[in-house]
């Protein structure tokens, strides 16, 4: 029987009482980019269908259908009175503590700048860590904090980091109808989707899909530190290309289909530890084979053969190109639906939760 830690109840006569706290940069779900916003939309919608009390700490344009506490009045990212994000991640954090107690789990998608707050109760808070953790100014931080529960996205995103307190790794994954099997693709080109940034690598896209002679469809994000890569390296490959190569920047979530759906491959050239990828398992859910680099996630995202083809350089990635027409978009479709929709996703978070909320519990008996 697993209990409630603040009232004793068992949580099977009682939903959990849950916070999620989302990152204040983009709303939840985000209108254009943002995969961690994306992901927290999902996680918490699904816990809310569950039946549990959930509770989410997002920018106040956020729609869902737990309860809202809006920190900020929108996404800080899209408000352009907004300087500094700084006292507004001060401002989520007070707002937080003050509530603390009304929650079982809270879980944080907001790195660790809550780790020396909410130290004293680190048996029911969670972290998932959404981002690269190969820096070498993490490594103090997480030695002097090895005892916050963590959550990875993929196995290979763990390996930089010190002995900490995982508690396990759990795949992302999306409502199963937010993208479908696209029954009649035109495949007239194959597509890039993703910021524009140097670990991001369109500029392999660009000479994949020259060199194979094929149209690329590019829908990207240029932020602000991006800027001056976009104009001087990627815009001249786009320019001196423009027969093959076309540029639409961002778009809406409904645009998304489309554009994916179409496509004959989706092309992930990265270039550093990728944590997961969501574009991966957007272009597997429309039942698009996905031509990505073999870095970070990407082997345990991809099946190989059947949902696309892992490579290691540009002449891989091109001769991969000619080969997706033999994989069976159904089965990819059908490994999207095994592996990476949101109720699986929850679910393996629900377990999670129970199991500390267990443990906690015992340690408060002992």
């Amino acid at each position: 029987m697993v209990y409630s830690v603040a009232e004793n109840i068992p949580v099977e006569d009682k939903a959990m009482r849950i916070a999620q706290v989302a990152p204040l940069i983009e709303c939840v779900p985000p209108k254009l980019y943002g995969g961690t916003e994306r992901v927290v939309s999902w996680l918490t919608e699904e816990l809310v269908r569950l039946g549990h009390d959930v509770t989410l700490f997002a920018s106040g344009d956020s729609e869902t259908k737990a309860e809202l506490v809006a920190v900020s009045d929108r996404a800080l990212r899209l408000n352009p009175n907004v300087k500094d994000v700084t006292p507004y991640n001060v401002l989520v954090l007070e707002a937080i503590r003050k509530r603390a107690a009304d929650f079982d789990i809270l879980h944080f998608h907001v790195d660790f700048m809550y780790f020396p707050l909410f130290r004293h109760m680190a048996d029911r808070t969670l972290s998932t860590l959404h981002g690269r953790l190969d820096l070498p100014d993490l490594q103090p931080l997480f030695r002097e904090f090895p005892d916050m529960p963590l959550v990875s996205i993929s196995n290979n995103q763990r390996l930089p980091l010190p002995p900490v307190n995982w508690q396990a790794t759990i795949y992302h994954g999306q409502p199963d109808d937010l993208l479908v099997y696209e029954e009649n693709p035109s495949l007239e080109y194959i597509a890039f989707l993703g910021r524009v940034s140097p670990e991001k690598r369109p500029d392999r896209a660009i000479d994949v899909a020259v060199r194979a002679g094929v149209p690329l469809h590019m829908a990207s994000k240029v932020d602000k530190v991006d800027q001056k890569y976009f104009d001087e390296e990627i815009k001249p490959m786009i320019d001196a290309n423009q027969n093959l190569v076309s540029f639409t920047g961002e778009f809406e979530n409904d645009e998304k289909q489309k554009f994916l759906g179409n496509a004959k491959a989706v092309l992930f050239p990265i270039d550093w530890p990728e944590p997961f990828g969501l574009v991966m398992i957007e272009a597997m859910a429309c039942g698009v084979p996905v031509i990505a680099y073999r870095c970070g996630s990407v082997p345990e995202v991809i099946d190989e053969g059947v949902t696309g083809f892992i490579v290691n350089n540009d002449d891989e990635a091109v001769a991969a190109l000619s080969r997706v027409d033999s994989l069976d978009r159904r089965k990819v479709r059908a490994r999207f639906e095994e592996r990476f929709t949101d109720r699986r996703m929850t679910a393996d978070y629900v377990k999670l939760y129970e199991k500390m909320l267990a443990n906690a519990r015992s340690t408060r008996a002992a």
